[in-house]
């Protein structure tokens, strides 16, 4: 059973503000109704994350995802968990102004069940959050490494390395918190400035990436399940070898189909 969640009561954003200094969160990325099912009485959020078209679909990046993807794949999620707190990334080009976040923030949550969403970015989108926010819609915030900012930084780079990239981190989640949103997700930043970072802001922070200092952590199931063999992230924990056992159960299933031995007498009509 879920830290934060018990069996009479779902969780909900008090819930997890309320984590803070106190529980360690979990979350756990999710893009389907049969794995959210199987979370859903584990991960204290479920994020129906853009990752899953570099995951699953085979892009390089994130930035392909669209709107209606994510709407698509969030409705599975919250079919296969109904009780579970769901989180949906905003895809990117979605929230470039005021009126379009908001306009395709209000869509989600007329054509899901989604609890939240997720938007990347620090200072420069806090005006953008605080509208949202405004208007009745919860948001995550996203700071540190942000997959949608990949080809305007050229490239993946680890954030917090210096003391005046840990001040701007620092003013990218107080900046944040400000807007209004719930938490924060930190990506890729280094262990002592996301503990910084952690103890600037009065809201959770989820780490990904951002070593152990974090309120939280986030992974890709995929990643974490060893599904995903491209390449392994130095902060992926693989807690099973998914690839190889599922290859084996393949290889297994032709066998027995080219020997007869499938299907037996006990499983024919």
């Amino acid at each position: 059973m879920s830290i934060i969640k018990n069996d009479f009561e779902k969780i909900n954003i008090t819930k997890i503000k309320k984590s803070k200094n106190n529980k360690k969160i979990t979350v756990i990325t999710a893009y389907d109704a049969l794995f959210a099912k199987l979370f859903e009485d584990v991960a204290d959020i479920i994020l129906v994350g853009d990752s899953l078209n570099m995951s699953f679909a085979g892009k390089p990046d994130t930035l392909s995802a669209t709107l209606e993807q994510m709407i698509y794949h969030t409705n599975a999620v919250c079919t296969g968990a109904k009780d579970a707190f769901v989180v949906l990334d905003m895809p990117f080009g979605t929230y470039t102004n005021e009126d379009e976040a908001l306009k395709n923030a209000v869509k989600v949550y007329q054509e899901t069940n989604a609890a939240a969403v997720k938007v990347e970015g620090g200072e420069d989108r806090a005006h953008i959050i605080k509208h949202l926010t405004s208007n009745s819609i919860a948001v995550m915030g996203h700071i540190g490494l942000m997959p949608q900012y990949v080809r305007s930084e050229g490239g993946y780079k680890v954030r917090g390395k210096t003391k005046e990239d840990i001040e701007q981190l620092i003013r990218d989640a107080k900046a944040l918190e400000e807007a209004g949103v719930f938490s924060i997700v930190v990506e890729g930043v280094m262990g002592e400035a996301a503990k910084q970072i952690t103890q600037a802001v009065n809201i959770p922070t989820i780490g990904i990436g951002a070593g152990k200092d974090t309120d939280g952590q986030v992974l890709v199931w995929s990643d974490m399940l060893g599904f995903f063999e491209e390449f392994k992230p130095k902060f992926v924990r693989h807690y099973l070898d998914g690839a190889t056992l599922v290859k084996d159960a393949v290889n297994q299933y032709r066998t027995d189909v080219q020997d007869s031995s499938f299907p037996s007498k006990e499983e024919e009509y």
